[in-house]
Parts: structure tokens; C-alpha cells; sequence
């Protein structure tokens, strides 16, 4: 099994030295593409779906965090790792409220890095192993249809936890692109697109019926433990925060 990693560094020695790491760091993740800018990194998720993206805090164009949080409305699910300078440490806490896995310190420390990815790889292999009694080879033989309509049921019953599109698809012998593709074909919308839509309206009803439970709660119980990406989240997919849209009855 093999899990896809996209690099963004924009300094070319940094970026060749980090590919050299992962790939020789014992684990299952190898690097399928990688880029000097946010941009071109972007490009590069949204095309190659991979399962882990790793990026400098400091580029051109696009830094890391505008990455990530670009990446997060197309790809929620998406595990990722910052890299950043000594003099980046405060900015990079900021990483914390886009649910990032890690943030490395450069130069990156191969002992450091292979914990990570051993530690990331752990979750993948738990995670799988509850997929598998859902989403099998034998399943594929089914029609698109019904796989969709199974994966759209999925997806529904487990709205308010990680949904990796990828593992799913590695279980039915699927590329991430033709399950989405067949996803969309049925309900005209990625399964990305269909799970932030889904945690949105959950949310709405829990801040619009349940006034004993805080924003920080109310973010969890749908899928966003951190508060401040899930006010991010919200105020994005409805033009209010949070605490805005409940506070609006009363105005």
C-alpha cells in the first residue's frame, strides 16, 4: 500500500533534501509531486487528490497557511504538515486553527519527520480497517448508483468524523478521481463539497435549537474540534459566524 505526498518549498535545496527524507524514511508515503509556490501546489492537490501535503510556511504568490486553507474547501479531510523557520514559530501557531497534523521546525529533522509520517500512517491503517467491512472489492461490482447512493449514506452517518475519500477508494480498487467523478454525475457535487454542505447544515440546526452548547461544542459535534477554523468554515458557506447567525433572531 502506498500513500501520495505533494511537497511545496520554495527553496530548491530545502525541497530536494525534504523528498529525499520521506522517501527514505521507512514508511509507506512517497512523494508524487511537488512545487515552489502555493499556487502551483494547489494545482497539484486538486489534480493528484494525495493523501498527505506537506508545505513551507514562506512562499511566493501563495504561503502555506493560504494554501491549506484554499485546499480545506475542496479537500476538509486532507491530512497536512507545516514546515517553517525558527522566526516563523509564532505564525506558524496559527497553523492550530486549520486542523493541521504537525509543524516541523527547518531544517527538518529525519527523526522528527519519520514519527510523524509512522504516527499519520497508524491513523490511515485504523481507519482502514473500519472501512473495510463498509467499502470492498466486492462492492464494486455493484452499479455506480448504488455505490454512490452507499457512499452518500456513508458520508451522512459519519459527517462529524474524518471522511478519507482516498481510503474508500483504495478499497474498491478506485481512483479518489472516478469515485468523485461517478459522486458528482449523481448528485452534481463532489463528496467533499456534499460533506462541508452536510457539517454546515448540522451546525445551523444545533446553533438554531441547542442554546446550552457553546460554538467550540457546537464546531466539534459536526466534524471541526477547532473553533476558529469551524467559525472560518461557517462565516465562508453562510456570510455570518457562528455566534452571528444564532445571535440574528434576536435582532
Amino acid at each position: 500500500m502506498s500513500y501520495s505526498v505533494i511537497v511545496a518549498e520554495d527553496e530548491p535545496l530545502l525541497l530536494e533534501n525534504l523528498i529525499q527524507k520521506i522517501e527514505s524514511s521507512g514508511t509507506d508515503f512517497h512523494v508524487i509531486g511537488s512545487a515552489p509556490t502555493g499556487i502551483q501546489a494547489y494545482d497539484l492537490v486538486e489534480e493528484n487528490n494525495p493523501d498527505l501535503l506537506i508545505t513551507d510556511i514562506r512562499m511566493p504568490v501563495m504561503d502555506g497557511l493560504e494554501l491549506i486553507g484554499k485546499v480545506r474547501n475542496s479537500h476538509p479531510g486532507l491530512n497536512c504538515i507545516i514546515v517553517s523557520g525558527y522566526s516563523d514559530f509564532e505564525y506558524a501557531k496559527t497553523a492550530l486553527h486549520y486542523q493541521v497534523k504537525e509543524y516541523l521546525l527547518k531544517p527538518v529533522d529525519s527523526e522528527e519527520l519519520n514519527a510523524v509520517l509512522v504516527r499519520i500512517q497508524s491513523e490511515f491503517a485504523v481507519e482502514q480497517q473500519k472501512l473495510e467491512s463498509i467499502f470492498s472489492v466486492s462492492l464494486s461490482q455493484k452499479s455506480p448508483e448504488q455505490i454512490t447512493e452507499i457512499l452518500k449514506d456513508y458520508i451522512v452517518h459519519n459527517f462529524n468524523k474524518d471522511v478519507n475519500l482516498n481510503l474508500i477508494a483504495m478499497n474498491l480498487n478506485y481512483s479518489p478521481s472516478y469515485l468523485t467523478r461517478m459522486f458528482c454525475q449523481k448528485y452534481d457535487q463532489t463528496p467533499s463539497k456534499f460533506l462541508i454542505s452536510l457539517r454546515i447544515q448540522k451546525a445551523k440546526q444545533l446553533l438554531d435549537q441547542r442554546y446550552e452548547l457553546n460554538i467550540r461544542q457546537i464546531g466539534e459535534a459536526v466534524g471541526y474540534p477547532e473553533q476558529g477554523y469551524f467559525s472560518r468554515i461557517f462565516k465562508k458557506a453562510t456570510g455570518l459566524s457562528p455566534l452571528e447567525y444564532r445571535d440574528r433572531k434576536e435582532t
